[in-house]
């Protein structure tokens, strides 16, 4: 009988903490329909943005968890600024062809003019 009661005082406690972190959860996600929206909003200076995105940058999201310290985005752009959008970008010797500047981590797909990125990690920071 004490096991039994033990196993539903967990099962309770449980439930009470995943209810109050999806209640609670520090996750933003935010979208942006131009570079104008994005720096109206102050995303660059926050860190939220990369401020290396190319003017033509349309349908900007980002989504940054501020326990945790991570953040993905993405955006798409026209293709007149690819290439300059790509010089400013590091590659990194990895097999998904991940590109990286500053802070954030990049991978463009030229195909659809898309770019996802992310923050970097510790481990790849030291790359």
């Amino acid at each position: 009988m004490k096991y039994k009661l033990l196993i539903a005082a967990g099962v309770f406690a449980a439930s009470i903490y995943l209810l109050f972190s999806f209640f609670f959860s520090d996750v933003q996600i935010n979208k942006y329909s131009s570079i104008a929206a994005v720096e109206e909003q102050g995303a660059i200076d926050r860190g939220w943005i990369p401020a290396i995105l190319p003017e033509s940058a349309y349908e900007i999201t980002e989504t940054h968890d501020l326990d945790t310290n991570t953040l993905f985005g993405s955006f798409k752009y026209k293709e007149k600024d690819e290439e300059s959008f790509m010089q400013n970008l590091t590659k990194i010797n990895d097999t998904k062809n991940t590109r990286y500047w500053r802070d954030f981590l990049f991978r463009v797909d030229k195909n659809k003019n898309l770019v996802k990125f992310r923050n970097r990690t510790l481990s790849t920071a030291s790359q």
